[in-house]
């Protein structure tokens, strides 16, 4: 027989923040976050690139019912468009019952990674060996990119206007590619670098070829080979490298983490856990009272610019075009707008517990964290979510019976990190950031629990079907 609680006890029930494990307080929903997270590893493993989800998108979308979004139409409750942007960003949208006279439920994500991207003239032969030269995109530490197998993924855009798309290194028999390291017995002068210096932006050079051309003496034999081999392969000559984007990922496949397989690592979590439950909740959401509306976005490890990245028009355009259609002007229906910024958080780590606010801090396994400001230091670089959005943003978390927590980016002179939150509310829109608690964030191999991105899809979809 149980005993009664204490008059303390009862007292912590009704006024403490709770924050429970998603095993014990969604108990019930274990084996269903399992089965979701089965199509996520599948996307990931698919979709290594902001091209390569953007296309896997559209067709998923495509088979949804989901067509051309088309600017001299009005559309009715119910339809469902996308506005593909050059190929690398992509809004996806449900027309509610009220079309957007009462503003659009936004959730908006990014689907870039950090990754390293060739250099305009990348090819080059050393000592009888060829390279490629890189230059990192995004926040990495370098060090954790040498000596692990990486794959070819992009375009060339050939000299006749054609273009080629390249995906090498993926599957079984294919040849992947390296960047080596010092081995420690030679590596005494290295070892005194700092750890942010250890490896050097210009010594992430790609092993790419060691055989000459017919064993050939001269210069340059080796670099002709591999030169000649493209050529065969993708019809491409050395000047089609100005014009192209080529970036080298991970080419390990995402895969279950611990005994238990409660956990999913592989590269490029940030931000595709938070994109992947979006777009896929908006799949779900039909007949939602509000136009809702999914946006993947190209460049926010970079900072957003350029105009596929959220600090550019093509949201707001879209936004002007829907009210357009309506004989509203854009301005008014983004400011009666509500959006989530699904990015990533910083996981507590046990074995780095120091750079964190323990109270303030995301779990692993306790549900979607909600961010109300991310930025860094003096919260610069963020949009501080007002309390009246945040209050709102529980009561329909609370409602759905949702798994969340709340947490910061790490302790407040440690550092930081920011989301697309800060462009989207430079629209006028009420904002708040919202996703995934991960561990050895932008890492090529990073690592997330399958209770939190099941919550996250749990989320939005209570986000774009609230009121």
């Amino acid at each position: 027989m149980s005993e009664e609680k204490t008059e303390l006890e009862l007292l912590k029930d009704e006024l403490f923040l709770k924050n429970e494990h998603f095993s014990v307080c969604k108990k019930d929903e274990v084996t269903a976050a399992d089965e979701y997270c089965e199509g996520y590893k599948a996307f990931l493993n698919t979709a290594k690139t902001e091209r390569e989800c953007n296309a896997w998108v559209i067709a998923e979308a495509e088979k949804k019912g989901f067509v051309p979004f088309d600017v001299n139409k009005k559309y009715a409750a119910g339809d469902k468009v996308y506005l593909n942007n050059r190929g690398k960003a992509l809004i996806l949208a449900v027309i509610g019952k009220k079309g957007v006279s009462e503003g659009a439920k936004i959730v908006a994500s990014h689907i870039d990674s950090p990754r390293l991207d060739l250099k305009p003239t990348p090819l080059y032969e050393d000592n009888e060996i060829a390279y490629f030269k890189t230059h990192y995109y995004g926040g990495l530490r370098k060090y954790q990119w040498t000596a692990i197998p990486l794959s070819l993924h992009g375009v060339f855009v050939r000299r006749d206007g054609t273009k080629v798309t390249v995906s090498l290194g993926e599957k079984e028999g294919e040849p992947k590619f390296v960047i080596t390291d010092l081995l420690p017995h030679l590596a005494k002068e290295q070892s005194k670098r700092t750890l942010s210096d250890g490896v050097r932006g210009e010594e992430l050079n790609i092993l790419i070829g060691s055989r000459p051309f017919k064993n050939d003496k001269g210069s340059e034999a080796v670099k002709a080979n591999v030169l000649k081999l493209l050529n065969e392969k993708y019809g491409i000559v050395e000047e089609d490298f100005i014009s192209a984007e080529l970036e080298l990922v991970p080419a390990f496949p995402v895969c279950d983490i611990g005994f238990d397989r409660s956990m999913i690592g592989g590269y490029g979590h940030d931000d595709r856990v938070c994109a992947y439950p979006g777009f896929t909740a908006l799949f779900e959401s039909e007949a939602p009272e509000h136009t809702a509306l999914m946006v993947l976005a190209d460049k926010e490890e970079i900072g957003s610019d350029g105009n596929t990245g959220l600090n550019s028009a093509f949201l707001k355009y879209f936004i002007a075009d829907l009210a357009k259609a309506e004989g509203l002007e854009g301005r008014h229906v983004l400011s009666k707008s509500e959006c989530l910024s699904a990015d990533v958080n910083a996981c507590f780590d046990p074995t780095f517990p120091s750079v964190h606010d323990k109270n303030n801090a995301a779990f692993l396994n306790h549900g979607v964290v909600v961010t109300k400001y991310t930025g860094a230091r003096g919260k610069s670089g963020t949009s501080d979510a007002h309390a009246e959005f945040v209050g709102k943003v529980r009561r329909i978390l609370n409602s759905a019976n949702v798994c969340w927590q709340t947490g910061e980016m790490g302790k407040v002179d440690e550092g930081g990190g920011g989301t697309v939150a800060m462009f989207v509310a430079n629209l006028n829109v009420d904002v708040v950031d919202l996703g995934v608690p991960v561990l050895s964030m932008h890492a090529p191999f990073e690592v997330v629990s399958k209770s939190d991105v099941y919550s996250t899809f749990r989320a939005c979809k209570a986000f774009f079907m609230s009121e």
